[in-house]
């Protein structure tokens, strides 16, 4: 059994006690600010490894965790990242020191407990192992890897060396997605048998040049050379070039391909893909920026057929996933301002049971009116029309479908889209790992197994089978 298909141990009613009580930890949040104190028994010392725009958004999520102490901060762009990280952390009343090398910084720094690793996707394995090799648990943002033979390492240093290794896929702790995940398709099953489902992440255009920096903070040649850049353009847009990123279906598409596997309980079967550069200049951006992916799976429930696409000249609308049922459909996306819950309304269903024992929200009062009525709405009361086939004697229904009721969750996510899954990280580091890891290590290679593999379609141009063995370490 793989770790997509094990048992949710989640129920609603456990559920909602166990929001209601992370619910109470935001109102703590503020403690974290002003860490002037000693050291208490459960605070952990923390390390920032990587402090660019992915690590200024973790620290930021950390300062709100009460007992959250950051002691080092660690990125090569010492004039820029680097600087303005230490001194605001200092600000806020994390004494810290600050490093170019991380290796020096394990060496130096004796008293931490865990690391946060946000630096590109190629040093990942790299800095990852040496972190856990240190003796400290991690927490790394995805992808786990730009290859597979790095994020096997990583696996087997977490196991070898019995620490922790939370892998960024954070919507694997956001309470809408976990929701969703063990009440309403574990517990209700309530969107019935999933046969289909799509997602998307689409982005507006940067300019053709990329990221810039400021004309008085370049990064030395000597140092960009060391630590595998060609130059300050490559440094600030390396997530275009073949041989330090994934392109675009790693650094967008994983979170949500990642969702697919984890709702469905299965690791895909197949995929085809394509992949072209419809608005960059290839010779400037090495990747693609269009990728459109189909994959197969069998579930324990059945066949299903899961598309996505990542878009990058193009924002319209943004980044969500949709699951079809033959009871229903949710669409769902980590911003809360966007889930929508249908019925499928041929099949008559009665969803006031799951108002009333909270599984569901009620867009609006006049729901149960609106599902009545369109009950009982006929083929000349909606203006439609059937065509009889004269050969067969057949009726061809050629009505659109009666739009249904709107319902959304009953649970509310108001912290950082990240705080979560940091929360569950450290959880899991006080209790001595009691507390489970939402995504440990291999949990996160399944899903490189599955993101990177779309690359290799895209190249192979045809559809490729997935073995069981691929998602094993």
């Amino acid at each position: 059994m793989n770790n997509q298909e094990k048992k949710r141990d989640i129920d609603r009613r456990g559920f909602l006690h166990s929001a209601a009580a992370a619910g109470a930890g935001m109102v703590l949040s503020g403690m974290a600010l002003g860490q002037k104190s000693g050291k208490k028994p459960d605070d952990i010392n923390v390390a920032l490894l990587g402090a660019g725009a992915q690590g200024r958004e973790l620290s930021s999520a950390c300062l709100k965790i009460p007992g959250v102490r950051f002691k080092a901060v660690c990125d090569i762009w010492t004039e820029y990242n680097q600087g303005n990280m230490s001194r605001l952390l200092g600000r806020l009343g994390h004494k810290n020191n600050a490093y170019v090398d991380y290796r020096e910084m394990l060496e130096k720094e004796k008293a931490l407990d865990a690391v946060i690793i946000a630096t590109p996707d190629f040093v990942h394995a790299e800095h990852t192992v040496a972190c856990l090799n240190a003796g400290l648990h991690v927490y790394c943002e995805k992808e786990m890897s730009n290859t597979l033979e790095g994020a096997r390492k990583m696996v087997k240093a977490a196991r070898q060396t019995g620490k922790l290794l939370q892998i960024g896929h954070q919507r694997r702790s956001n309470p809408r997605y976990r929701f969703c995940n063990a009440v309403l398709l574990g517990d209700a099953k309530l969107l019935g048998k999933i046969a289909a489902v799509n997602g998307q992440w689409n982005r507006s255009p940067q300019p053709p040049e990329g990221l810039g920096w400021p004309d008085k903070h370049p990064i030395d040649p000597k140092r960009l050379d060391k630590y595998g850049y060609e130059s300050m353009h490559q440094f600030r847009n390396w997530r275009w070039c073949k041989n330090l990123g994934g392109g675009p279906i790693v650094d967008l598409g994983s979170h949500q391909i990642d969702i697919f596997s984890w709702f469905l309980g299965a690791n895909p079967k197949s995929v085809m893909a394509s992949g072209r550069n419809n608005y960059y200049d290839k010779k400037t951006h090495e990747w693609y920026d269009t990728v459109m992916a189909v994959y197969e799976y069998e579930t324990p429930a059945g066949s299903t057929t899961a598309f996505y696409q990542t878009v990058s000249s193009s924002g319209a609308g943004g980044y969500f996933e949709t699951f079809m049922g033959d009871q229903g459909s949710m669409i769902i996306s980590e911003s809360c301002s966007r889930c929508e819950i249908y019925p499928n309304m041929k099949l008559n269903p009665n969803w006031d049971k799951w108002v009333k024992d909270g599984y569901l929200y009620k867009q609006c009062e006049c729901e149960i009116k609106y599902i009545e009525k369109a009950k009982e709405q006929s083929v000349a009361e909606c203006g439609c029309e059937q065509i009889t086939e004269k050969d067969s004697g057949e009726v061809l229904d050629i009505r659109e479908s009666v739009q249904p009721p709107r319902y959304d969750l009953p649970i509310a996510m108001a912290k950082k889209y990240h705080q979560p899954h940091l929360e569950n990280f450290f959880d899991a580091i006080r209790s001595g790992g009691k507390v489970k890891l939402t995504c440990p290590a291999e949990v996160g290679y399944e899903t490189a197994v599955a993101v990177l593999k779309v690359n290799e379609a895209v190249e192979a141009g045809r559809k490729l089978e997935f073995t069981p063995d691929e998602f094993e370490v």
